[in-house]
């Protein structure tokens, strides 16, 4: 009697380019891949199937399946993609801290130019070339700081936790509030303004004290889109400070 031996999974970037068998290629991976991003881009990661690229790319499914095993693999190759557009030729200064925000910077645009990123189930071994090449560049940042390699590579997994929380909450306030919102927003201030949580009510509104005085000439006009930026390298800034600070 035969036994069949299921076979080892292999990732997509261990798989040859295509099948073996089958006519000459038609489609490469880069084609796919290109057409999945646009679908996602347009619709959201729910928008992408292997049914739904191969119409994107006037074909049937079936021939996909000779590049691709499924909808991971288009997950894997979109991720990958566009983790390839974070610049990652930018010298580094030695400054930890200094490199490391300025990569968070660089990953959070990427991620507001693709939203559906941010929809991707986290996985810590989804990883690609272009995935391997980022990790080198951000262990390249930490190489001044005396920690050791999985420590490292814990600090730049909670940084990409946090860019992709910072921007998931950047998405959200570029959408006009729904009603649920702006009702949550309106009983927050109101209940912060009742006096029994004074201190809740002070980080609200910032210290008086705080405040630029009043007036056409005491500061600008606000600019929201660098206020944005500015809070964000701030978070990153401390929480790096803290990672990275020695231990006992």
């Amino acid at each position: 009697m035969r036994v069949l031996v299921a076979e080892e999974p292999v990732v997509v970037w261990e798989r040859p380019e295509r099948g073996a068998r089958g006519p000459a290629p038609e489609r490469s991976r880069g084609q796919i891949t290109r057409a999945a991003v646009r679908l996602a881009d347009a619709g959201g990661l729910a928008s992408v199937s292997v049914r739904q690229v191969a119409k994107e790319l006037g074909t049937g499914p079936a021939s996909l399946y000779r590049y691709v095993a499924g909808r991971d693999d288009l997950v894997d190759l979109m991720v990958d993609a566009a983790t390839g557009e974070i610049d990652l030729t930018v010298a580094l200064t030695g400054d930890p801290v200094t490199d490391l925000v300025a990569l968070a910077t660089r990953t959070r645009e990427v991620q507001l130019r693709h939203p559906w990123l941010l929809e991707v189930t986290p996985e810590a071994m989804r990883v690609g070339p272009c995935g391997l090449d980022y990790l080198e560049f951000a262990l390249g940042a930490l190489a001044p700081v005396r920690m050791t390699g999985p420590a490292k590579l814990e600090a730049v997994a909670v940084l990409n936790a946090l860019v992709a929380m910072v921007s998931r909450a950047a998405l959200q306030s570029f959408r006009s509030p729904s009603a649920r919102q702006s009702a949550q927003a309106a009983y927050l201030a109101t209940a912060a303004g009742k006096g029994a949580h004074p201190l809740l009510a002070q980080a609200l509104t910032g210290h008086p004290e705080a405040r630029p005085a009043a007036g056409p000439a005491a500061r600008p006009a606000a600019d929201p889109a660098q206020d944005a930026q500015d809070l964000f390298e701030r978070v990153i800034r401390r929480v790096l400070a803290g990672l990275l600070a020695p231990g006992p």
